[in-house]
């Protein structure tokens, strides 16, 4: 459901009565969110819908008006009459959940329906202010979730339905925000609940508190602590399956960031006696029978045990081997992973479970009796179990377990004991080992939870919270010195209520001046004294007793008790009573009135118990052991050290002397549990049960103290200094009376006169709701200071940043200019001496090399060659070099040659046959025409070809005429005439042996090249050339002459087929040539514009060609 109303302040706190009556009866969790201006109109909105915890939250409907999911018309104008009605019906079923807010807050009677009412609708927890009534139910409940984990977290106490976990959250923001401990006391009858609640409490801190890889380990350590300690320390008793058999404290340690970084366990009392015996319907400890159903087979058969619990006599006793509500086996395999989580390592779980193995062989240990009555070992195999377990002698274990070794004047003597005597020794060792290996197993989890600051090793000042479970008040039909140790215990924890929430608070009204209508309560101190007194207390009496010579014994004790405690009106014993309470009293017993009810205590045992002794000769064996757990546990020191060690009872109560004051200089939270009914049914609420519990755990009287009292006071300085800035007059500083102030600062908030009243050093409010709607407005205000601070120190840290920056930026440019400066000069320098060696070098350049001159030398030669590197030729082509100096004329010439080599090796490298080939030619050219004729420049960039014709251009006549003469070369030339020189075309086709001139399909001459004489060429850029043959050879009409348009490659491959390289004549003016037959004939060449090739007048061959080339 959703309503807006737009309420005055001071409306918004006489209405919140109502709104906080509708939060507290259980069924509903109003949800104020109070968007606070002070003296402004505010908006309050309420929203309201069904969870687990028993809460009511209704959602708005589509138009912003409220539905009940119960009723069928929405909630209009008279919305809150709607809701009103529904609150106060939800209210009669199932009660207020703050016992503060019930209407006969005096009545019993009401108190407990209150219960009843909320115990039915599994609305399990209730507040006492802010005490948390805890009622169990003996099933699981579905509010324990991750979801309401979140809940929780940082939420004000009563703004949500009470729960384990506001307790938990509250007692950490205050460690947070007040930085002070904080400690968490849980109390409550044995199977009350209140094991269950310190681990619920864990689970909260290990859920919702800051995490990292290291916090994540302590967390997992804190939680897997409880399921090792709940299996070597609790075991099932008559009004619990789960009954913790020992006292535990722990101090959970937090750093700055609220992460949990460690902890620490104190353990108080071990109930030893279980290990030896246990009453009808009970088990001995949680391990025993974890090992035995859960242990893998190979581990039972190395421990030597059997699968079956009825063989081993320290776990029949009690007839009760199995429980419905425990699984043994599943329960191992936890033990085990915790084991492993909290550190342990393989051998150390080995030398533990030898211990556990070995106190069951102990127990299965039988004496017979000889006719003396000495006692002597019947079983054997026990003893060779134990001997390897433990890691002693078998035949020094036997004689130990059957002798007692006695020092007088001076000498050691070992006397044989009875049956019943070694018995008794026998179970003296198996609790002495058992006990001391639980307190060694504590020491070993806090080492593994020991706070280690990696930043900061020195730092100790971690915030703490304590978590205090220890045994709830017994009371058993026979009741020993134990349960006589645990009721002290509870006795000294409500002596310790009793100081901090109804003593000290009327006690601290008193002080301050403050109005007060007292309550009556009963202050258990007269029956703590009666226990703890020095010389007149049960304890002083019963150490005397057993630190006398003599013949002391339990009924010695129980006498003394009786002339020293006589008159005491809370103790009576049989002797004492009147007739009627005879008959109820045994003659070994006496009665204590305790603040939670009447204990009867059988004193046998209380002697032994008290004095807990070990034989000498039993502690001997055990620091011989090989079982480096037990060496620990056993100190060789206790051997030789003459003082006698304390009793059980006087360590028990200097134990809690400790604890008390540990936990008085906490600030402490209360968690009181009720167990229901006796049977650990569901659903179950025995009232008379309850009744008692009620009574003696004060809470009436809580109720009467808190309902008259204030919920909130602080010291006026701590007031101001948190809630200063809410007001104009007191921010940032007051400086007159911190009364003044805090009077100021309540009126600004428009505190009602009823809502706060002022002591003398303190501030009292009155109503949890003005300091919310204080809060509320706070949270708002640190928005603005926080965006104040912000601003300011943005500023700051910027500018502080920039001044920096500016210092930093002013000292780098002074060192920069520096730097460069100095460079600057350096340079110079260097640059003078450079001058001034150069000048002087350049002076004595042509003189031998001396000192004088060798940096110009150096340089001279360094230039070369730096020149050289930058210019030095690419190709075989460029032929340039730089001029060297005369120093480096050879050395110049020689790297020249180098050059040029490397380079023609390079460029022949890449060359492939058929460029080869071409260059071959291109040489031999070279060589013949170079700087000779004319047009050879024109020849050089263009490539020699393998032929100028084609096959198609060849008559395939010719082809067939040169039968397997293979064609080398071919190209159409043109031929003169000896006799007109006329000019004709003809084909000249070169083959391996000779030279054909080719006509159409005629072989008009065959020249073999062995007949060739020579070759004649004109020195200009015609194309004409003679190939001279001898006259006298019939088959030759006389020389050839012939003009080719490609005459410098013809005539080099002429050359090379003929192989008359050297034949070649280049003329410069004429030549002459033979017609036939002595008859010559004469070519005359001249320069001209252009080419010209006629018959001259005198009957020569005139050739003018165009000169292209001077030479």
């Amino acid at each position: 459901m959703i309503f807006s109303c737009s309420v005055f302040h001071r409306t918004y706190l006489l209405n919140n009565t109502f709104i906080q009556l509708c939060s507290e009866i259980g069924a509903l969790s109003v949800a104020c969110r109070l968007k606070t201006g002070l003296r402004r109109k505010t908006m309050m909105e309420l929203k309201i819908q069904l969870v687990p915890t028993g809460e009511i939250i209704l959602p708005p409907g589509k138009n912003g008006e409220s539905y009940c999911q119960n009723c069928s018309k929405a909630v209009g104008s008279d919305g809150v009459r709607v809701m009103m009605e529904s609150a106060l019906t939800a209210r009669d079923r199932v009660g207020v959940q703050d016992f503060v807010l019930l209407e006969n807050h005096t009545s019993e009677v009401a108190f407990i329906e209150n219960l009843r009412k909320r115990f039915k609708e599994n609305l399990i927890y209730t507040y006492i202010g802010s005490v948390l009534v805890s009622v169990n139910p003996y099933k699981e409940l579905e509010i324990y979730t991750k979801q309401h984990m979140e809940r929780y977290r940082g939420v004000n106490f009563y703004e949500v339905s009470p729960h384990i976990y506001a307790v938990s959250d509250n007692a950490y923001r205050s460690m947070r925000t007040e930085r002070r401990d904080q400690c968490i006391l849980i109390s409550g009858e044995s199977g009350a609940g209140k094991t269950e609640a310190s681990k619920k409490i864990l689970q909260y801190y290990a859920v919702t508190c800051p995490a990292s890889e290291q916090v994540q380990i302590v967390k997992d350590r804190l939680l897997q602590s409880n399921p090792v300690l709940e299996a070597f320390g609790n075991a099932k008793t008559l009004r619990n399956d789960n009954s913790s058999r020992f006292g535990k404290y722990m101090d959970i340690q937090f750093d700055f960031r609220g992460a949990p970084v460690g902890g620490h366990i104190l353990n108080y009392l071990l109930e030893k006696s279980r290990v030896v015996h246990q009453n009808h319907g009970e088990r001995n400890f949680h391990i025993f029978y974890q090992l035995i159903e859960g242990g893998e087979e190979d581990l039972l058969r190395r421990l030597g045990l059997e699968r079956n619990t009825q063989q081993y006599q320290y776990l029949v006793k009690g007839n009760c081997p199995k429980v419905s509500s425990i699984n043994d086996r599943n329960d191992w395999k936890v033990v085990r992973k915790a084991l492993s989580v909290i550190g342990f390592n393989e051998d150390e779980v080995e030398e533990l479970l030898n211990i556990i193995a070995s106190v069951l062989h102990l127990g299965n240990v039988q004496f017979g009796a000889e006719e003396s009555g000495n006692a002597y070992i019947t079983t054997d195999t026990q003893i060779k179990y134990l001997a390897r377990l433990i890691g002693v002698e078998g035949s020094v274990l036997k004689e130990a377990l059957t002798h007692k070794k006695i020092i007088a004047k001076g000498e050691e003597l070992m006397s044989p004991l009875n049956l019943e005597q070694a018995a008794s020794a026998r179970d003296a060792l198996s609790k002495a080992i058992y006990g001391r290996t639980f307190t060694w197993l504590v020491n070993k989890i806090n080492l593994s939870l020991a706070y280690k600051d990696e930043l900061y090793p020195a730092n100790k000042n971690a915030s703490v919270i304590g978590l205090l479970d220890i045994y709830g008040f017994e009371v058993f039909q026979q009741n020993s010195f134990e349960q006589f140790c645990i009721n002290y215990c509870n006795e000294k924890l409500q002596q310790l209520f009793i100081e901090l929430t109804l003593k000290s608070e009327q006690e601290e009204y008193e002080a301050e001046g403050i109005t007060w209508e007292p309550v009556q309560f009963f202050n258990n101190k007269i029956i703590c004294d009666l226990v703890e007194e020095k010389f007149k207390g049960i304890i002083s009496i019963l150490d005397e007793e057993c630190l006398r010579p003599g013949d002391a014994s339990d009924l010695t004790f129980l006498e003394k008790l009786e002339s020293t405690l006589g008159g005491h009106a809370h103790f009576v014993t049989h002797k004492l009573a009147d007739g009627k309470t005879r008959k109820v009293m045994g003659r070994e017993e006496f009665r204590l009135l305790h603040y939670a009810g009447e204990v009867n205590y059988n004193v046998n045992g209380f002697l032994d118990k008290n004095n807990d002794l070990l034989f000498r000769n039993l502690k001997e064996i055990m620091c011989r052991s090989e079982n480096k757990i037990l060496t620990q546990c056993f100190d060789r020191e206790e051997l030789t050290d003459k003082k006698r060690p304390e009793t059980a009872a006087t360590q028990f109560k200097n134990s809690l002397t400790k604890l008390m004051e540990i936990l008085m200089s906490k600030e402490p939270s209360y968690v009181r549990c009720i167990k229901p009914n006796d049977a650990k049914q569901a659903g179950r609420f025995d009232e008379v049960l309850i009744r008692h519990q009620v009574k003696y755990l004060g809470l009436m009287e809580n109720l009467r103290v808190r309902r008259a009292g204030f919920a909130y006071r602080r010291r006026y300085e701590i007031f101001l200094q948190r809630y200063k800035s809410l007001c104009p007059e007191t921010w940032p500083n007051w400086k007159g009376r911190l009364a003044d102030g805090v009077s100021t600062l309540v009126k600004h908030l428009g505190y009602k006169p009823e809502e706060y009243k002022m002591g003398r050093s303190k501030i009292f409010i009155r109503f949890p709701k003005t300091l919310f709607a204080t809060e509320d407005a706070l949270e708002v205000r640190k928005h603005s200071l926080a965006t104040k601070l912000q601003a300011c120190w943005r500023g700051y840290n910027q500018r502080s940043k920039y001044l920096k920056m500016r210092q930093s930026a002013i000292l780098i440019q002074a060192w920069w200019r520096g730097i460069l400066a100095r460079r600057e000069a350096k340079r110079r320098r260097a640059a003078a001496n450079t001058i001034r060696r150069f000048i002087k070098g350049f002076i004595y350049r042509k003189q031998p090399r001396c000192p004088e001159n060798e940096y110009f030398l150096d340089y001279v030669r360094y230039s070369f060659l730096m020149n050289l590197w930058r210019n030095v030729p690419k190709t075989v082509l460029d032929k340039s070099w730089p001029m060297p100096p005369p120093a480096l004329a050879e050395a110049s010439e020689q790297l020249r040659n180098l050059c040029m080599q490397n380079l023609v090796w390079t460029y022949c490298k890449r060359i492939n046959p058929e460029w080869k080939h071409q260059l071959e030619q291109k040489a031999l050219a070279s060589d013949i025409f170079k700087d000779k004729k004319d047009n050879y420049p024109q020849s050089v960039p263009k490539l020699f070809v393998s032929t100028r014709l084609s096959l198609d251009e060849i008559n395939p006549k010719v082809m067939q005429a040169l039968g397997n003469e293979k064609m080398k070369y071919a190209v159409p030339v043109t031929k003169y005439d000896r006799n007109g020189y006329r000019a004709r075309p003809r084909q000249l086709l070169l083959t391996a042996n000779y030279a054909v001139i080719v006509e159409d399909g005629k072989l008009k001459q065959r020249i073999d090249y062995s007949a060739l004489k020579g070759i004649s060429v004109s020195s200009l850029s015609d194309g004409l050339f003679v190939l001279h043959v001898p006259c006298e050879d019939n088959k030759q009409k006389g020389d050839v002459v012939l003009q080719s348009d490609h005459v410098i490659e013809t005539l080099t491959k002429v050359a090379i087929c003929a192989d008359k390289i050297n034949s070649i004549n280049i003329s410069q003016g004429s030549i002459k040539f033979a017609v036939g037959r002595g008859k010559e004939g004469f070519i005359d060449f001249t320069p001209g514009s252009e080419l010209v090739i006629t018959k001259a007048k005198n009957g020569h061959l005139s050739v003018t060609a165009p000169r292209l080339n001077s030479r």
